[in-house]
């Protein structure tokens, strides 16, 4: 798939960037979310840049939908690293407790130092994260309500909002953020096959044959068993061919016994984005690479 599909940065992205830098000396803490399906793809370097050393609690989200084996990986590997980093899953509201400890962990030596100058304010943290993540649906949890817009699609917060919770914080939701340019395409197509880049401005079929590969290097099992598939069709034919085969596997047929090409790429994004053929991470821990930074 051609990298420029995905070389976007709307406006609204830069004004995100500025706002997270003005705002960052009024925080004591951020929260990062990160998709755990793509850990290193989801982290927005721009970000890391941003927050310096800002006392960071970094949240592998949609865990519920990403193989438990890889991120327990992804956490090791983090936490080797010296950073903070808990699973997490909003839909299922699984890690909300130990996310609450670690915000008082990472802000205790400020609430001493505001009880000492007898100050008597909210901590605030900052929610940061690229579009579609979650940051919006945890804020909510942890407000025990439905505090801040919510919908499965990127882009959706436009500016800033704080949100207060019952246990002592002011949570700041950011718009959420991606980067001028992506450095690898790897890293581009997984931000598409997870929706953090909207549906409209990918070719869908494209980045739908761009999952078979994927899958069939990564989960060919749990693709051949959702979609019915043989073994010659995982290893024989092209991944295009993959993609017509599951197509008619599925009898998504037009006139003249064509493939629904349109049907069948947007079955596979949908089901592959649900967990329906399975629990998926596409981004690995590299073996013998120091990647401390994620």
């Amino acid at each position: 798939m051609p990298t420029d599909i995905i070389q976007w940065f709307p406006g609204h992205m830069a004004k995100t960037r500025r706002l997270i830098g003005e705002n960052l000396k009024n925080v004591d803490a951020v929260i990062e979310l990160l998709d755990a399906r793509i850990p290193q793809s989801s982290e927005n370097p721009e970000i890391g840049k941003l927050l310096g050393g800002k006392p960071t609690v970094t949240l592998l989200n949609k865990a519920g939908l990403a193989d438990p084996a890889e991120t327990d990986r992804w956490i090791a590997y983090c936490k080797k690293a010296g950073r903070i980093c808990l699973p997490f899953d909003c839909a299922g509201k699984t890690g909300l407790a130990a996310l609450r400890r670690a915000l008082c962990d990472v802000t205790a030596e400020k609430a001493a130092r505001y009880a000492q100058k007898g100050v008597n304010r909210r901590l605030r943290v900052m929610v940061v994260g690229i579009p579609n993540v979650g940051k919006s649906s945890l804020i909510n949890l942890l407000c025990g309500g439905k505090k801040a817009k919510v919908e499965d699609r990127p882009g959706v917060t436009r500016t800033p909002q704080w949100i207060l919770t019952d246990d002592g914080f002011q949570l700041m939701d950011m718009p959420g953020v991606l980067w001028p340019r992506f450095d690898d395409r790897e890293t581009g197509e997984n931000l598409a096959l997870t929706g953090a880049i909207k549906d409209d401005v990918v070719e869908t079929e494209t980045l739908a044959i761009t999952l078979c590969r994927k899958l069939r290097a990564l989960y060919p099992a749990l693709l051949a068993a959702r979609y019915k598939l043989d073994q010659a069709a995982l290893t024989d034919l092209s991944d295009a061919d993959l993609f017509l085969a599951i197509g008619k596997k599925r009898g998504f047929l037009v006139s003249g016994g064509e493939i629904d090409t349109e049907r069948t790429a947007g079955v596979l994004l949908d089901e592959f984005r649900a967990a329906k053929i399975g629990r998926i991470t596409l981004d690995r821990v590299p073996k013998g690479e120091d990647r401390a930074d994620l």
